[in-house]
């Protein structure tokens, strides 16, 4: 009785331990007919959504000095240094500043400058050996990026957000192919419609009323 049960226990685990290599090589299987969805960095990137805030981009020509960005920023981060000129009776920039190194990207100083001298772009590789090169001055903050979908070095990759309903892998897909949910301009063009279609009909409820 002892040697029919250590065979039948022994036949028992065979049996579980081959269960058990069969759903491991199921899943090996499967995968292997699969693209990986891995991007290859730095030769593939993905394509930042259109409110992604990167670096700062700053215009010289276009900023007042007037301190805003610094009043709105939480750690009065720029550094904006300017004379006042007696014959025009204005503030005269000199210098600006932006450390990255401290910066936040919470964006208030794009969204207060009231000359829209400063705005964000799709830049994130901002990796330095040393974290004093991450303060850029206005000549630094001047530059503006390349996009990832002009860099002729880069294969650009949507973000699943961007990816078109059902599809999981930006591998291989048409650059024409829909994206999910409506574009910027879609919705922008949307409420405009909706708005003037409102106007009509209050201006004809003003009309009924007036006859």
């Amino acid at each position: 009785m002892g040697f029919l049960k250590q065979v039948s226990d022994y036949a028992k685990e065979s049996l579980q331990a081959a269960k058990y290599i069969g759903q491991g090589l199921s899943v090996t299987f499967d995968h292997m007919s699969r693209r990986p969805v891995t991007v290859q960095y730095p030769y593939e990137k993905l394509i930042p959504s259109e409110r992604f805030r990167g670096r700062i981009h700053f215009e010289f020509d276009k900023c007042i000095a007037c301190e805003v960005c610094v009043r709105v920023c939480p750690i009065n981060l720029p550094v904006v240094d300017w004379e006042f000129d007696k014959a025009t009776k204005k503030k005269d920039l000199k210098h600006y500043s932006i450390d990255f190194g401290v910066c936040i990207f919470c964006g208030n100083c794009v969204e207060y400058c009231p000359t829209n001298c400063l705005s964000m772009t799709e830049e994130y590789e901002l990796a330095s050996y040393d974290r004093h090169e991450l303060n850029y001055d206005n000549v630094a903050l001047g530059r503006l990026p390349y996009k990832v979908t002009q860099d002729p070095m880069v294969t650009p990759m949507r973000e699943l957000a961007y990816l078109p309903k059902g599809v999981m892998d930006p591998h291989d897909l048409p650059p024409n192919a829909r994206r999910a949910g409506q574009m910027p301009q879609e919705i922008l063009e949307a409420a405009k419609a909706k708005e003037t279609a409102e106007a009509k009909l209050e201006a004809k409820g003003d009309a009924t009323k007036a006859d």
